[in-house]
């Protein structure tokens, strides 16, 4: 039964795009005939067969393709799955679960040679009369466009399947369904990407359904080419052509289509088609008056919105999303924007890569929302991008500058979701824009490296990377005469590096705090701490592990000075922070690994954060403190669940119970002081009460006002 299911899911020669799909459909019918007589296996390869068409609407072509090659041998377990899936159907329609109701009469559609009759025409003729019903009732009804929406997508596929003469019936639905796909409806305004810019090239808005029946139209003039769609059964191995040519015919099952229909969870609103593609020079997607560009983006964004538990299976699929339509869909995978003028003419210049992110934009800028939480869609993109870096990342750049280009005529919605940040560099860091920019420049800076991502940068944001966070190791400040202990801070590095003992670092350290009392300084400890600690940075810089190994060599010291001084103990953040002031997520990640080896206290974290260096309220402008204040107050409630699971484990002893709680009380205090302090600092900030902000004469008046609010 594994080889069965194996078979199944590789049925669409989307993961094996090497293979020759034809053979391995045969093969798998094979396999399922020879076993027919097994009836577990019978019912787990019909299951499975309806569970790929549900869940990958890019299979449903060679999911049936699979079906007619085992009509030759064992048409009874192909009439068991017809039987099967057309329960399933009036289960879906009952439900008002029309993705599904689609994508089974989509599988249906493609079987249409070897059923009788008509098929599955009386089954769409049904839908429209429901549809007709309801639009009847009310104009402002969409749940009928939805249903129309399933009828025009479901022709394609029973024009391209392995019957024929089918033309009459086709072109008396579209006549129908002009009615309803013509008429603009009362919605659509409400959907509209582009409001108010109707006259500029590119923003008109175009219903779905509208440009489906237009599409439809025109190909059947052309004698339904449908050049885009698979035919995986055209090509299938025969062993005896008397025994094939005429092909056992099933009747379709029964299919009831309730009256009324089921609306389903999800409200059916009128869409409309965007593209982030619509004004390049070449044509890297369909265009709009093509049926591949509906038909393909219909595919894609079911795989999308259905396996939105996997999104590394999603990705994998927009990235193999050429094998699953004909051979001469796309042009070949990666190929640069720039090659594509080089094309032969007559041949497609749609770029497989454009036309994923293509389908993964439509979804996270649909309105009046999106069908799952949008950073599935950025993760989605995110994964392409890992599995094919050369191909999506262009891709996607040349998306991103449409967007950018186009976002003073979008919808305000669209705007916020995609949050336009150009022409901002000169605004001051307190405004949330720049802000944005600043932190997202900075994390893109710790997965890559500040010199190549200044180098992907327009010319006026260059300037927000600095030659100094283009620098791989920061310098060590001791090195200059200029800054105060410099000579026993650089014998300090010296002895840290040979790992010399702690008993021949004490005197150096000493020598700075007697030099420093002597010039009048209250806590001394301060100033040897950072000479101590910027001197293990400095170690350290070459990866996390080098300061991970010098810090557990130190850490007894470390450990030490908390207790001595808490002034010390923040000094030790101070001078992590300073010597990663260019790469502060670098700074942040070791203050974690501080607060882990309990070097730092989660109290003494947010002090420094929001009380020593809180610089009238200005320090909040940077993303790393809310990294910092964030993660520290993840740990402290955390901790505290933890010890509440630990606590109400069944059957513990009564002595560790009362353990557990004296230690709950105890954290739950400090954790109230934390919430205390984190609050007080803010409220400040917001009231304007700050002593910095109260005192100065020359305040930032607007920048002051951002940050209160």
């Amino acid at each position: 039964m594994a080889a069965i299911e194996e078979a199944t899911i590789v049925v669409s020669g989307g993961f094996e795009p090497l293979k020759k799909t034809d053979e391995e459909i045969q093969a798998l019918a094979n396999t399922v005939a020879e076993s027919y007589e097994d009836d577990e296996i019978r019912a787990t390869f019909s299951d499975l067969i309806l569970q790929l068409v549900v869940e990958q609407a890019l299979k449903v072509p060679f999911v049936a393709a699979v079906l007619l090659a085992l009509n030759v041998n064992k048409p009874e377990l192909v009439y068991e799955v017809l039987m099967k899936a057309t329960v399933a159907l009036d289960e879906y329609f009952r439900a008002g679960a029309w993705r599904e109701v689609k994508l089974l009469l989509r599988f249906l559609a493609c079987l249409q040679g070897i059923l009788e009759d008509e098929g599955v025409f009386p089954v769409l003729e049904e839908l429209f009369s429901r549809a007709a019903d309801l639009q009847a009732a009310s104009v402002d009804d969409s749940l009928g466009l939805a249903m129309v929406k399933i009828i025009l997508l479901t022709i394609p596929y029973v024009m391209a399947s392995s019957a024929s003469g089918f033309e009459t019936q086709a072109n008396n639905l579209l006549e129908k369904t002009d009615i309803i796909a013509s008429a603009p409806h009362a919605l659509e305004a409400l959907v509209d990407p582009y409001p108010g810019s109707a006259d500029e090239a590119g923003h008109e808005a175009q219903s779905i359904i509208g440009l489906l029946q237009k599409q439809l139209q025109a190909e059947a003039v052309q004698s339904w080419q449908l050049a885009c769609l698979p035919r995986p059964w055209r090509n299938l191995p025969v062993k005896d052509e008397e025994e094939t040519a005429t092909p056992t015919k099933h009747a379709l099952p029964p299919i009831n289509v309730p009256s009324p229909v089921s609306p389903g969870a999800r409200p059916q609103l009128p869409e409309t088609y965007f593209s982030v593609y619509a004004d390049q020079d070449v044509e890297t997607v369909p265009p709009a008056s093509s049926i591949a560009s509906l038909i393909v983006r219909d595919a894609l964004v079911d795989t999308i919105n259905t396996l939105d538990y996997n999104r590394n299976a999603t990705a994998k699929f927009l990235i193999d999303l050429d094998c699953y339509f004909s051979a001469e869909t796309f042009v070949k995978r990666a190929t640069p924007f720039d090659r594509l003028k080089e094309v032969e003419e007559g041949k497609s210049t749609w770029k497989p890569e454009d036309v994923a992110v293509d389908a993964v934009f439509s979804q996270l800028l649909q309105l009046p929302d999106a069908e799952h939480k949008l950073v599935y869609y950025h993760a989605v993109l995110t994964e392409s991008c890992k599995i094919a870096p050369a191909a999506i990342a262009p891709s996607l750049g040349r998306a991103i500058r449409y967007l950018y280009r186009n976002v003073d005529a979008m919808d305000l919605e669209l705007v916020y979701r995609f949050m336009d940040w150009v022409d901002d560099v000169e605004l001051p860091l307190a405004k949330p824009k720049k802000a944005f920019t600043v932190g997202a420049l900075e994390k893109e800076i710790r997965l890559s490296f500040a010199q190549r991502i200044r180098g992907t940068l327009p010319e006026p944001y260059q300037a927000l990377i600095t030659e100094a966070k283009e620098k791989d190791i920061p310098d060590f400040k001791y090195n200059s005469d200029q800054t105060p202990y410099a000579p026993q801070a650089r014998e300090i590095l010296r002895l840290l590096r040979a790992k010399a003992p702690d008993s021949e670092l004490s005197p150096h350290l000493e020598s700075i705090e007697s030099e420093a009392s002597s010039l009048g300084v209250d806590d001394s400890l301060v100033l040897s701490t950072d000479a101590y600690m910027t001197a293990i940075c400095f170690i350290g810089s070459k990866s996390l592990s080098h300061v991970l190994s010098c810090i557990e060599r130190c850490k007894d010291r470390l450990l030490a000075l908390g207790p001595r001084s808490e002034a010390a103990r923040r000094q030790i953040i101070t001078s992590v922070m300073e010597y990663w002031a260019e790469r502060p997520g670098v700074g942040v990640n070791i203050v974690d690994k501080l607060l882990n080896y309990t070097i730092l206290t989660p109290i003494s974290v947010i002090q420094w954060a929001l009380a020593d260096h809180i610089r009238k309220g200005k320090i909040l402008a940077h993303a790393h403190i809310y990294e910092i204040v964030a993660s520290t107050t993840h740990k402290v409630t955390n901790r505290i669940r933890q010890i509440v699971i630990a606590r109400n484990q069944p059957g513990l002893p009564a002595e560790q119970a009362a353990m557990l709680d004296e230690t709950l009380e105890k954290e739950r205090e400090l954790m109230k002081e934390l919430f205390a302090t984190v609050e007080d600092a803010l409220l400040s900030v917001a009231q304007g009460v700050v002593d910095e902000m109260a005192e100065s004469r020359n305040q930032d008046t607007e920048g002051e006002a951002l940050l209160r609010g």
